[in-house]
């Protein structure tokens, strides 16, 4: 990503601060695992879209007193033997040539930074990202440390940055838009890969194994998410990740997956049949499922609701849902579909963003999902694509990935055929 995205992001962001005002965001730690071992680490989301930083331990500060707005950057000092362990660090030459912030120090002088700025200046207020996903969830590193500059310096009114830097992130860029269509055609070569594997008898790890194997080689180093492969009735729960159990001639396999490319996400679902060929129960079901998906879709542009397109999909699934003997009243639908059509996508899979009362606008990333499961039956399906808001409209920005019945049969026949 180029400089100027990192600066245009934190201008966006200063205008959203009071004067007399400092901000602190974090980049984050990597997590404990186990004994010496850290789990691999992701910088603070947040943190990421203000800065271009990926490393751990670097912290962003940021004061306004009226027009007279100063960025300073506190980075690990590198240290030449630690490198031979863990690799290059990064510099402050490196640093601000990401970020486009000239004032950069050592890690270790932020706290005396921070003290003697809150002491020295008359700021009234700290801002920090203080995101909290629970009344019960225990605080983390950023909220310990708010807690801690309010005992130490109680003239200070906390703030919290989070929904500001959310609803940024909600407007993609057109470079933004280029990771994440990279991030959907990786995932779509992915995909093709592994249906060209697909056969009575293979088991849910090998056709992730393919999709991996491509992801790796693709320049991709990471999944977007978690993978579901779910053959058969094991398709009906959302969440199914296992993906350890052999897949049988007459199921159906719900894959919901997608690649991370340089931090942006693709998040992609299809049902595809074991055997290369849909029943006609499973072909009724599933075109519900796409025309479902088509209207919506079809309805995307800027003004309408958010809340619209489930709405559209539930009208959509119920109406055919009684027609194919699947419900037998409106009310029943929530038996067959039990989640949201749709989500922002961006920098997370599931991204940031208060869809309350919101209205679609141009620059918006949405998924569109909708699915039907029938458990008695053994069938699971979801066909979900990735889709930008336009000025009048929208365009589909997985297009290309296969999706009709008649694509995928055409595609499971000649990969068979080439065998």
């Amino acid at each position: 990503m180029k400089q100027t995205f990192f600066v245009n992001n934190r201008q966006k962001l200063v205008q959203a601060l009071a004067d007399d005002s400092i901000a602190v965001l974090f980049a984050g730690e990597a997590s404990h695992k186990s004994a010496d071992a850290n789990f691999p680490f992701k910088p603070n989301r947040h943190y990421y879209y203000l800065t271009g930083l990926t490393k751990p331990s670097s912290i962003l500060v940021i004061t306004k007193r009226g027009i007279q707005v100063e960025e300073t950057l506190f980075i690990e000092k590198v240290d030449p033997v630690l490198e031979k362990w863990s690799g290059k660090m990064m510099t402050a030459d490196e640093a601000k040539a990401i970020t486009g912030i000239g004032k950069v120090q050592d890690r270790d002088t932020f706290e005396r930074f921070f003290h003697a700025a809150v002491t020295n200046y008359d700021y009234k207020n700290v801002y920090f990202d203080l995101e909290r996903r629970g009344f019960h969830e225990l605080p983390g590193r950023v909220e310990m440390f708010a807690r801690k500059t309010q005992e130490q310096y109680p003239m200070l009114v906390i703030q919290n940055l989070y929904r500001q830097i959310a609803h940024l992130r909600l407007f993609k860029t057109q470079d933004e838009i280029v990771k994440i269509k990279r991030a959907i055609e990786v995932t779509k070569e992915g995909i093709e890969r592994m249906v060209s594997q697909m056969r009575p008898g293979v088991n849910e790890a090998e056709l992730e194994a393919h999709f991996t194997y491509n992801l790796r080689t693709s320049g991709a180093k990471h999944y977007a998410f978690d993978p579901i492969v779910a053959g058969g009735a094991r398709a009906t729960v959302l969440h199914y990740e296992e993906n350890d159990r052999d897949v049988q001639d007459g199921e159906l396999v719900l894959v919901d997956i997608g690649a991370e490319f340089d931090q942006y996400n693709a998040d992609i679902s299809r049902t595809f049949p074991v055997n290369g060929t849909f029943s006609d129960r499973q072909k009724a079901i599933y075109n519900l499922v796409l025309k479902a998906e088509q209207e919506v879709i079809s309805a995307i542009k800027p003004g309408v609701p958010f809340t619209k397109l489930n709405e559209i999909t539930k009208q959509v699934l119920a109406e055919g849902g009684k027609e194919l003997g699947l419900i037998e009243n409106d009310e029943e639908l929530s038996n067959v579909y039990y989640h949201g059509v749709s989500h922002s996508l961006g920098l997370d899979t599931h991204d940031v963003g208060d869809y309350r009362g919101l209205e679609l606008q141009p620059g918006m990333v949405l998924t569109v999902e909708p699915g039907l499961y029938i458990s008695e039956e053994g069938i699971g399906i979801r066909i979900e694509d990735d889709v930008l808001v336009t000025e009048d409209g929208c365009e589909v920005l997985s297009k290309d990935i296969l999706k009709t019945v008649d694509e995928i049969e055409a595609f499971m026949a000649k990969a068979k055929a080439t065998k």
